[in-house]
């Protein structure tokens, strides 16, 4: 075990996490040159595409040091975004110590500062390293005071390199095996093992990634998980090179996989505790903190016989992704569903692709929503968090929806601009902090259902990308609110209702018509697209029929001719709208979710 070392990269979005792990799996040699490719350990082509991390990967590796010895070390890259910081704590509950990536022209961020705040909470062993100091604008004199300043580490330990170059690698391994410290536990103990990851092979059932914090795992043992009592037997262990590496066990300190042919998906839950079933540890390990969704979304299939795939499909990707919550949900316009919860945007819009393009599932999802909390007028408190549960107005005595603490590093050429963005999102408390003659940091208090709608694109492009947004729940407000349906052809679409602020439903009212009327195709007679609050309708547009030139057979005559026959089609148009039925396209549900208002 003092030859085992367990360290996690973590840093703010885009500060070279992807970049120094290929570097050092390169330097240990792992991957031969042919093989070796940018962004190795990010496996899922919509990683690459985007040029972001979204699932924590681990890998062994062999390290000669300069005292000679062998060491391997575990290490696990994480995501850096904000709405997969719960990745980063479950990568960070299997480590002894973190690399602490800080970009050299960039300094600290958001993400680097709530980072480290999660690492301090494992209690791990913290080492700073400044990435990409070959760049021109590379100000690493500037990058050393924020450490001492703003993270409150001493920048005497400070490592410097450029990942992308190939410098200062060596000095960082060696940092590791002397500042990490190795694992605790005890080989001879009775077993137990962290669950920090798993994914389905559909050959081999549900592989699971653990950290084996006390004792021995082999083939042909029996386990068994301490949450359900499942009992299975063990098929195969091993390490993680870039394919699954087979070991003959597994001992206290390790991390790597374990397979038992586990087909029932749902026995296995991430934060579980394995142990033997011949001999159990007494009580399972610390969990995970559970997991708190920020944004809610229904998903449904877009042919109701695909319902049980996407059932199936779900409780697959659970296993992958432990931060996603869904329960079963229907709705008027579009049958059977799910109701999702999810960590923000971002991670609604991953989950969307990942489960078209993993499972072939053709979907659709409703409008995000956050979970608003009501007072009735007999006392009691509902919490709702999809707009076709939303309670008679009649008996409200008081609506509450969450506010949040918006974090904003932005340089302070774009404050004016932010600052008028983050006011027309009902922002409010404002405070204004300068930690460099020309970086500011900017903190507002805001509801979480504006934010959450396009807040996010907005700031980007205000701030040409440079500015970096964290934020955590702070507490819920009293707000003036309510339900805003979408009616096409007097008939009320739920899945395209919303809970708003009700200074702001005219214009969200308007918006979500102007994209309906676009996208929804004419038919034969005239269609009335309304935004309405209870009875009253607040905001309309009207797609225009077809009109057939009827006209065209009366040459001459008198002019009473044309009008008659021009209103028997009238009478027509309103007797087919009485029965004609509106096909609503897919596309027209997902433009509405689309929200750039340029």
């Amino acid at each position: 075990m003092d030859h085992i070392r367990n360290f996690s990269i973590i840093a703010h979005i885009d500060h070279g996490k992807s970049t120094l792990a290929d570097r050092l799996i390169q330097y240990t040699g792992v991957v031969d040159a042919r093989n070796f490719q940018d962004q190795i350990l990010d496996n899922m082509d919509i990683e690459r595409e985007r040029g972001i991390t979204i699932k924590s990967q681990a890998i062994t590796l062999p390290y000669r040091a300069e005292d000679g010895g062998i060491y391997m070390l575990n290490l696990i890259d994480t995501p850096g975004h904000v709405d997969f910081s719960y990745e980063v704590s479950r990568a960070l509950a299997s480590c002894e110590g973190v690399l602490l990536l800080i970009d050299a022209a960039q300094g600290v961020q958001a993400q680097t500062i709530a980072n480290l705040y999660l690492a301090m909470d494992h209690n791990l062993e913290i080492i700073p390293v400044i990435n990409k100091i070959d760049l021109p604008a590379a100000d690493v004199e500037r990058v050393l005071e924020q450490i001492d300043a703003e993270l409150g580490l001493d920048p005497d330990t400070h490592l410097a390199c450029s990942a992308k170059a190939g410098t200062g690698i060596e000095e960082i391994f060696e940092a590791i095996v002397e500042r990490i410290p190795p694992p605790k536990g005890n080989p001879d103990s009775p077993l137990a093992a962290l669950i920090f990851d798993a994914h389905y092979d559909s050959y081999r059932g549900t592989i699971i990634n653990c950290r084996v914090m006390d004792g021995r795992i082999q083939a042909g043992d029996m386990i068994r998980f301490m949450s359900n009592g499942a009992v299975y037997k063990v098929e195969e262990v091993g390490r993680f090179a870039l394919a699954r590496q087979k070991q003959n066990s597994l001992s206290a300190g390790e991390v790597g996989y374990v397979i038992a042919g586990v087909k029932t998906v749902s026995d296995v839950r991430i934060g579980d505790t394995i142990t033997s079933d011949a001999k159990p540890c007494g009580e399972p390990l610390p969990g995970f903190r559970e997991v708190k969704p920020v944004v809610f979304s229904s998903i449904y299939p877009i042919a109701s016989d695909d319902y049980e795939d996407l059932a199936v499909s779900l409780e697959k990707y659970k296993l992958n992704d432990a931060s996603f919550i869904y329960q079963k949900d229907s709705s008027v316009a579009l049958g059977q569903g799910f109701r999702c919860g999810f960590l923000g945007l971002l991670h609604l819009d991953i989950v969307q692709e990942r489960l078209e393009r993993e499972f072939n599932l053709s979907i659709i999802l409703s409008v995000p929503s956050v979970r608003f909390r009501f007072t009735m007028r007999d006392g009691s408190l509902v919490q709702i968090d999809n707009p076709s549960q939303y309670p008679n107005p009649m008996q409200i005595a008081k609506a509450e929806e969450p506010f949040i603490r918006a974090t904003m590093l932005l340089p302070e050429r774009y404050l004016g601009a932010v600052m008028k963005l983050c006011t027309e999102k009902r922002g409010v408390n404002s405070v204004l902090n300068f930690t460099s003659p020309t970086r500011a940091e900017l903190t507002y208090e805001m509801p979480l259902s504006e934010v959450i709608f396009d807040f996010y694109d907005r700031f980007k492009t205000v701030t040409q990308g440079y500015g970096s947004f964290d934020y955590d729940l702070i507490d819920y407000r009293e707000s003036n609110l309510a339900l805003l349906d979408i009616l096409v052809n007097g008939e009320r679409v739920d899945a395209l209702s919303q809970i708003v602020h009700r200074d702001r439903a005219r214009a969200r009212a308007l918006q979500s018509c102007e994209r309906l009327k676009e996208e929804i195709p004419r038919h034969m007679f005239k269609i009335a697209i309304q935004g309405a609050i209870g009875g009253e309708v607040i905001a309309r547009t009207t797609i225009s029929p077809f009109r057939k030139d009827v006209t065209a057979k009366c040459y001459g005559g008198d002019i009473t001719r044309k009008r008659k026959l021009l209103e028997k089609q009238k009478k027509g148009k309103k007797r087919m709208k009485m029965v004609g039925s509106v096909t609503i396209p897919q596309s027209a549900f997902l433009a509405v979710l689309k929200t750039d208002q340029e």
